[in-house]
């Protein structure tokens, strides 16, 4: 059986990814940082689809955690699928950044994800999949999350970059780059802003945590598909 981690998984989109990857067939770990409500939601309802499903407690922003976790990970025969989804927002002017809260971004959106595909390399097989999740923010600069944007930019060049140490392997390395999704980050937003973001977008609506999961699932499908940050926005910017 094809084994497959998806970061940040037990809730929104990445919920959405491990939902998908059980119901292709992998056993699946997911991981969060702190929230254990959503942790014990999680494996209740993945349970159900499937019992090949075990949740971990990983901060991304605890390089210790993250050493425990990968130790673990190392114990699988392969990992077949890696989805990098784990993200932090910081909305702060750019005067108003602290270095602890700049470099916590990075820890938490990039440099984690790196050192986690390093350290398991030698567990990825040929014909393997990597994807991360980015951001349109990565491509369209957004005025008051600088340390997000910049996180995600940097994301989808480490998903390109990468591509050359997998060549020839198979295995290919892909970004996702949603816009606004309908997820817990986004249901408090008020309804005045959701109409200004709506007027941007052709589809006129967020996009669906599932919408995002088959964008993924495209990857893990299409084996030339490689090296590609691809949009999930609904057309934002269209006007």
């Amino acid at each position: 059986m094809k084994h497959a981690i998806v970061t940040g998984g037990t809730k929104g989109i990445g919920l959405a990814i491990a939902r998908m990857l059980l119901k292709r067939g992998y056993s699946v770990t997911v991981t969060y940082a702190n929230d254990e409500e959503s942790a014990g939601r999680c494996l209740s309802e993945l349970g159900q689809i499937s019992p090949n499903i075990e949740v971990w407690r990983a901060d991304q922003s605890d390089k210790l955690a993250m050493h425990r976790f990968v130790e673990a990970m190392r114990q699988k025969e392969t990992i077949d699928c890696i989805v990098c989804n784990t993200g932090m927002t910081l909305r702060k002017p750019l005067c108003d950044i602290t270095d602890q809260e700049w470099e916590r971004t990075m820890q938490v959106n990039l440099n984690s994800s790196l050192y986690l595909i390093r350290d398991l390399y030698d567990r990825i097989p040929d014909n393997s999949r990597i994807i991360f999740i980015g951001s349109l923010m990565g491509i369209h600069p957004h005025g008051t999350s600088l340390a997000y944007g910049v996180s995600k930019a940097a994301v989808h060049a480490l998903a390109l970059n990468l591509v050359k140490c997998f060549e020839a392997s198979g295995t290919t390395v892909n970004a996702i780059a949603p816009g606004f999704v309908e997820t817990e980050w986004q249901a408090t937003k008020p309804e005045e802003i959701r109409q200004n973001i709506y007027a941007k977008s052709a589809i006129k609506r967020f996009a669906t945590t599932d919408e995002v999961a088959d964008a993924v699932g495209f990857c893990i499908d299409n084996a030339f598909v490689n090296g590609s940050v691809i949009e999930v926005s609904g057309g934002y910017s269209f006007k």
